[in-house]
């Protein structure tokens, strides 16, 4: 398998940066990125020309442009554009301010289009490329409490499945990959932002903080081996699980969705007219 050459963003912690140093030791080149350039210093020094590190706040278009067109001119093409970057906002439907989750949609939605949208120019012309988004187990279920970030990854779903259309005939793949609950800095209060709480959703919030102690966490030094062998496969899955739990829980969340439109479909039908 010949050596890849990729574009994290979010490098400095969690998957980003476990990631980026086991594509670096199997010999991969990377270009990593992240909001402080001193998070991911220690790499160049470690790495060398294996390795660019650039300074990317993705939610700054210019920014995101200058920085990928430099990695491609630096490695001279891009194989793999990871899309890492992203936080979590804790807070009910009611609580959260309209500025709170503009500011969410434009780190997980906007950030990544950016990126995406930066790179397409690259990669038709180099006829090749695999895009691969980070995405959740909550881009397909949700959940309360955190049901602005789930809402930001069902668009983050569809935006990558509708792209994966859009962009096969160029020879330019898409994979959504969805881990489960990890062991990661994710959950920490660099990847959170929590909304002004309202008391009358405090035993939700107790509850569902306990629920979420008990949330069995996968190991997350685990999960490269599997995401090689998705980047290394001829035709890579649109979508990708990561972690032992996700199948059981979506599959019984479909099972319920199709058992509720099937117990509704002569009503359903009979609007058809």
């Amino acid at each position: 398998m010949s050596n890849k050459i990729w574009l994290i963003t979010g490098s400095s912690r969690g998957f980003g940066r476990i990631w980026t140093e086991a594509a670096l030791k199997r010999g991969d080149k990377v270009a990593a990125t992240a909001r402080s350039l001193s998070n991911i210093a220690d790499l160049k020094e470690k790495y060398g020309d294996q390795v660019l590190t650039l300074e990317l706040d993705v939610t700054k278009p210019d920014q995101v442009k200058r920085v990928v067109e430099e990695a491609h001119a630096y490695f001279g093409r891009l194989d793999i554009i990871l899309n890492n970057a992203g936080y979590s906002l804790v807070g009910t439907i009611e609580e959260a301010s309209g500025d709170e989750v503009r500011a969410l949609y434009e780190t997980n939605i906007f950030g990544p289009l950016s990126v995406i949208q930066a790179a397409l120019p690259l990669l038709r012309k180099q006829g090749s490329g695999h895009i691969v988004g980070i995405s959740s187990t909550l881009g397909l279920v949700s959940m309360p409490l955190i049901g602005y970030y789930c809402s930001s990854k069902w668009a983050f779903e569809s935006i990558h499945e509708s792209l994966a259309m859009e962009v096969k005939p160029f020879g330019i793949k898409v994979t959504i990959v969805e881990p489960g609950a990890y062991a990661t800095e994710f959950g920490s209060p660099a990847s959170l932002k929590f909304a002004t709480g309202l008391d009358i959703y405090s035993d939700l919030k107790n509850q569902f903080q306990e629920r979420m102690k008990s949330m069995e966490r996968g190991n997350p030094n685990a999960t490269p081996e599997a995401l090689f062998k998705m980047i290394d496969a001829e035709n890579p899955p649109l979508r990708f699980f990561l972690g032992n739990q996700n199948l059981p829980l979506v599959r019984e969340t479909y099972a319920n969705r199709l058992a509720t439109w099937e117990v509704w479909q002569e009503i359903s039908d009979a609007a058809q007219g």
